[in-house]
Parts: structure tokens; C-alpha cells; sequence
């Protein structure tokens, strides 16, 4: 079974991105292990910082390392992603040489009650994303649009079709993470 670090972009407890990523979950099981990483916890970046690391840091540099594949559930602010997103991003990224995220398969989804979900803001985040090093899965895209009810307190989705649309999501997902995680694995094994 293949480790996914997971960036949940919302730190409210009741977020429907955290219903999302937990339905993802569940229809993954068996095949995906979900680590939601505590990115709330962070620190806002600060190179200084390096000197003397916090814990917060160095435990999230080690659980991406440790992952397969990262899996980031999102909000939309302000048409952007979240501010705690992009700090994770760059914690991660550094120091200097030391990029904890190079290489990893990444899948992006989003919820939110609007009709275009959260197509703006993972627009906005698909930009920088090559700057990290992801190899990024680029169909299919989930911007998707939450309503009261679509999701269960058991975090079972209720609706068919929705349900139906998810399910591919993780299929082509863990296609991805097999077929890009192997490459990652045969470079790191040639050097």
C-alpha cells in the first residue's frame, strides 16, 4: 500500500475540503494510506529558522520523505490557495538543496459550495507547482461542488454520480502514483 502525505488547506475543524479529503480516503482504502500532515502547526517561513529547526519543520520534512505520493484538499481564498498551503510548500522546499518534495506524484482536489468549486485557486497553485519539483497528475482535475448531505458524517458520498467521479479520481490516482513513483524509485536506485 502506497503512503500519501496529505496538505489539507483548511484548519477548521467542520471544513468540507476535510469531508472531501476524508471520502478520498475512504474510497482509497486498501490501496492508499493517508498521513495528514499537521501543517497548521508551522511556523510562517523564516530562513533564519534553519540554524535551529523546529520540530514542527523537521517532522514534516521527514513524513514527506517517508511518502509515496502527496495529496493536497484545498479551499478557494480570494481566488488563490491558502496561505497555510503555500508555507508548507516552501518549509519542505528548503533549506537550499534539500527539496523533501522533488519527485513525488501529486494529485490536487477541492471543495466549496460555489459552482466552479475551487478552479481558480488550484489554477493559482498549479503555477508554482513545477518550482517544487512534483510531478503533477493533471486530469482528472476535482473542483467540486459541496452541498449539504453530499457527504456523510461517516464520510460515505451519497450521491451516485459524485460518488462515481471520485472513485476514477482515485483510480487514475493511484495509476499515477505507480507509474511515477516506480520512475522515482529507479533514479534514486541509479544514482
Amino acid at each position: 500500500m502506497k503512503n500519501v502525505a496529505v496538505l489539507l488547506g483548511s484548519l477548521t475543524e467542520k471544513s468540507i475540503n476535510k469531508s472531501l479529503a476524508k471520502a478520498i480516503e475512504k474510497l482509497a482504502e486498501g490501496r492508499l494510506q493517508f498521513d495528514y500532515l499537521d501543517i497548521g502547526s508551522l511556523p510562517h517561513y523564516n530562513n533564519d529558522l534553519w540554524e535551529n529547526p523546529p520540530a514542527s519543520v523537521t517532522g514534516l520534512k521527514h513524513k514527506v520523505e517517508a511518502a509515496d505520493a502527496v495529496l493536497i484538499v484545498m479551499p478557494e481564498i480570494n481566488r488563490s490557495y491558502p496561505a497555510v498551503v503555500k508555507n508548507a510548500l516552501d518549509w519542505a522546499s528548503r533549506p537550499y538543496g534539500k527539496n523533501s518534495w522533488t519527485g513525488k506524484p501529486l494529485a490536487i482536489a477541492g471543495a466549496s459550495p460555489g459552482a466552479i468549486g475551487t478552479a481558480a485557486g488550484q489554477n493559482a497553485l498549479r503555477m508554482t507547482l513545477p518550482l517544487y519539483g512534483f510531478v503533477v497528475m493533471g486530469q482528472p482535475e476535482v473542483y467540486f461542488q459541496f452541498k449539504p448531505g453530499l457527504i456523510d458524517d461517516n464520510f460515505q458520498v451519497t450521491d451516485d454520480q459524485s460518488r462515481g467521479f471520485l472513485e476514477n479520481f482515485v483510480d487514475k490516482y493511484v495509476e499515477w502514483i505507480d507509474h511515477h513513483g516506480q520512475r522515482r524509485e529507479l533514479a534514486e536506485a541509479a544514482e
